[in-house]
C-alpha cells in the first residue's frame, strides 16, 4: 500500500489505518454498528478490511450518517464488491434479555466471526473494545468520522438494516417501519399508541414498556409479554419468526 499516492478524499481518513500499518498490522479492520436507538427491530454490526491494493479503495466513504440514502447504497454496493467484510445481527428479543450494550457487543463479536480472514487489529467505534473479541483492538471515540474502515462498516450496517426493516414493513405495515426504521418519529409513536406493540418492539427500552403496559399484557422477565405476531398471535406461537435473524 503506498499511502502518499492516495487522494486527498482518503488521506485523512486512511490515517489511523496507516498509524496501524506502520506498527507491522497488516490486516486492519473497522467495525461500527448501526440500531442501538431504535424502538424496534435489530441492531447489526459490520467489520470491513482495509484491502491490500489501493486500487480497491471506494472513495467517499464516510460516516453513514453524513450520507443520503442513494449514496449509502451505493458506496455499500462497491465496499461489498472490494472489501471483506461480515455481518452480524441481533434481535429485539436478545436486545430485551442481555440489554442494548451487551447485544451491540455480541453483533459486533457475529460480524468479526464471519469474516474469512482474521485480522491483525480491530478499530471499534465508541469507546469500548469488544469484550472476547479474540483480536487486537483499538476503541476509535467517533471512528465513523476518522477512519476509513469504520466509515464503511457503519456505511455497510446501516444499508443492511435499513433493508431488514423494509422487509419488516411488509410483515407490520401499520408502523412505518421503512419511514422511521424503527426510531421514536411521531409517526411511529402514534401507531404504537394506535396498535400497541409488535414482536420487533423492543420491550426493555421505556416509551415501549409503558405503551405495552397499557395495553394490559402479564409481566414476563421485567416487561409485559405482549408481543404480537402478524396474525395477531403471541411471539412465542407465531410462524414466521423475525427475531431468528439476530440468533
Amino acid at each position: 500500500m503506498n499511502w502518499n499516492l492516495q487522494p486527498d478524499s482518503l488521506k485523512e481518513k486512511l490515517a489511523l489505518e496507516r498509524a496501524r500499518f506502520e506498527e507491522g498490522h497488516r490486516l486492519i479492520c473497522g467495525v461500527d454498528e448501526a440500531g442501538r436507538g431504535p424502538l424496534a427491530g435489530p441492531v447489526v454490526a459490520a467489520a470491513v478490511i482495509l484491502p491490500f491494493n489501493q486500487g480497491e479503495l471506494v472513495a467517499g466513504v464516510d460516516d453513514s450518517k453524513k450520507l443520503t440514502p442513494a449514496r449509502r447504497e451505493e458506496l455499500n454496493r462497491l465496499i461489498c464488491q472490494k472489501h471483506e467484510f461480515g455481518i452480524g445481527v441481533v434481535s429485539a428479543e436478545i436486545i430485551d434479555r442481555i440489554n442494548i450494550l451487551q447485544a451491540t457487543f455480541l453483533a459486533m463479536r457475529k460480524a468479526l466471526s464471519r469474516l474469512k480472514t482474521g485480522p491483525d487489529i480491530v478499530l471499534v467505534d465508541g469507546n469500548h473494545a469488544i469484550p472476547g473479541c479474540g483480536f487486537k483492538q483499538q476503541a476509535v471515540v467517533d471512528g465513523d468520522a476518522l477512519s476509513y474502515t469504520v466509515a464503511a462498516a457503519s456505511i455497510v450496517a446501516k444499508v443492511f438494516r435499513d433493508r431488514l426493516m423494509e422487509k419488516y414493513d411488509l410483515l407490520y405495515p401499520e408502523y412505518g417501519f421503512a419511514r422511521h426504521k424503527g426510531y421514536g418519529t411521531p409517526e411511529h409513536l402514534a401507531a404504537l399508541a394506535r396498535c400497541g406493540p409488535c414482536s420487533l418492539h423492543r420491550y426493555s427500552y421505556r416509551p415501549i414498556l409503558e405503551i405495552a403496559g397499557s395495553w394490559g399484557g402479564e409481566q414476563s422477565g421485567g416487561w409485559p409479554d405482549v408481543r404480537r405476531s402478524p396474525e395477531g398471535r403471541s411471539a412465542q406461537n407465531r410462524p414466521f419468526k423475525a427475531g431468528n435473524l439476530g440468533k
